[in-house]
């Protein structure tokens, strides 16, 4: 296979046959993004997709290959669960043309440059940066510590701090990082490409983000309402533009890839904690870590979603437990793990999401009680408005467990 053949996989199929030169099977295999086998004829393999969804390059040379690994769902459902993965962002068909589109990666790019157009139609957003800097003469307000610590006894020159109004915030920051992720992502149409550098222009004065450094924090206001909906795109398309090894290890990749789990349990946690605050009030917690399952704050409890209700005396304690589980079949492992959670924070029900399967319960004996181990299933390939249906129906049903 040559570095200009991509190699297509479809994430739950089956294994399938590609001839790779050694280079590209070396790539592929230390990616970890797929599980490679030999065939035992010379240049063909065996391969299958794991749990990522996406497209990249991987490799130089001989070794260079395009890598598109498409989504088991169909790509529509998957926008809207990733619209829950970086914000609450919820994904309208009037802003994302995704339905027709069968590639999940040009659907990212479609949605993301309607929403830049809207964003920039009135220009780029300007705003106040606060800026340290050295001059002849006083602007802003003076920073005593650091003109004395460097200049004792001068007059001039000044050290100051003031407020700059600039083209070159956080927003404007973000939106510059995604364009220019997209612009690296592999298989796009040369329409959205040419379009991507248009934005990029308008972004002219916009300092690039430092690779590996923090994505710039911003924080809605009035000010910065039409950009909203594309800083959210952003941070998704930043946010795939890595991937984390079982070990920590944390890979940048030329593309973007997703990793189904992590986008489900985000949904879920998301989604299904907005519609139990509509059926019972209280306050949601999706992926909350302030429990832990030994003395000392040792061994933290990672579920998906706790629900808090308040006690008579008006304190908010954990009412209902979720974790979501991105299978179809559920292993004993999850039942063990649930039964951590509904021992520790004192509840009698606890409630495992799964994508597929069928559900039901487990009754577990404990102490002179039952703690009872609820499996649901969400069906992620049904249309936008009845998964949201599903999504309130479920918490409706977990509100029915509640003493």
């Amino acid at each position: 296979m040559t570095s200009e053949e991509p190699v297509r996989l479809r994430e739950g199929d089956a294994w399938s046959e590609r001839t790779l030169t050694p280079e590209q099977v070396w790539e592929l295999d230390r990616s970890e993004l797929i599980e490679i086998r030999a065939t035992g004829r010379a240049g063909t393999y065996r391969l299958r997709a794991r749990d990522r969804v996406g497209a990249v390059r991987l490799g130089r040379g001989p070794g260079r290959v395009r890598l598109f690994i498409e989504p088991k769902i169909p790509v529509d459902r998957l926008m809207y669960l990733l619209g829950y993965a970086p914000s609450r962002l919820l994904w309208q068909d009037q802003q994302v043309d995704a339905v027709a589109r069968a590639d999940l990666l040009p659907a990212v790019a479609h949605a993301f440059n309607r929403a830049a157009r809207r964003a920039l139609r009135a220009g780029p957003l300007f705003g106040y940066r606060e800026t340290d800097d050295t001059l002849p003469v006083l602007r802003g307000r003076l920073r005593a510590s650091a003109q004395l610590s460097r200049r004792p006894g001068l007059v001039v020159p000044l050290e100051v701090t003031y407020d700059e109004h600039s083209v070159d915030i956080a927003e404007n920051r973000l939106l510059l990082g995604a364009v220019r992720r997209l612009l690296r992502v592999p298989g796009l149409e040369s329409r959205l490409r040419a379009e991507l550098q248009g934005f990029a222009a308008q972004l002219d004065g916009v300092n690039s983000l430092v690779p590996g450094a923090p994505v710039p924090a911003w924080q809605p206001s009035r000010l910065n309402q039409r950009y909203q909906p594309v800083l959210a795109l952003a941070a998704l398309i930043l946010g795939g533009a890595s991937y984390e090894f079982e070990d920590g290890r944390n890979v940048s990749v030329d593309g973007l890839v997703f990793r189904m789990w992590q986008v489900y349990e985000d949904f879920l946690g998301r989604a299904l904690g907005e519609a139990l605050v509509k059926a019972v009030g209280g306050r949601a917690e999706p992926a909350d870590r302030n429990h832990h399952l030994a003395v000392g704050r040792r061994h933290v409890l990672k579920p998906d979603l706790i629900h808090y209700l308040p006690r008579a005396t008006g304190v908010p304690v954990p009412a209902i437990v979720v974790d979501a589980k991105y299978k179809r079949g559920f292993r004993r492992e999850d039942l063990y793990q649930m039964l951590a959670y509904c021992v520790r924070l004192g509840l009698d029900d606890g409630h495992l999401v799964y994508a597929g399967g069928r559900p039901g319960v487990v009754r577990v004996p404990v102490s002179g009680k039952e703690i009872r181990l609820h499996r649901h299933v969400l069906d992620l390939s049904l249309p936008q408005a009845e998964l949201s249906s599903r999504i309130d129906e479920l918490a409706e049903t977990l509100a029915r467990s509640l003493p």
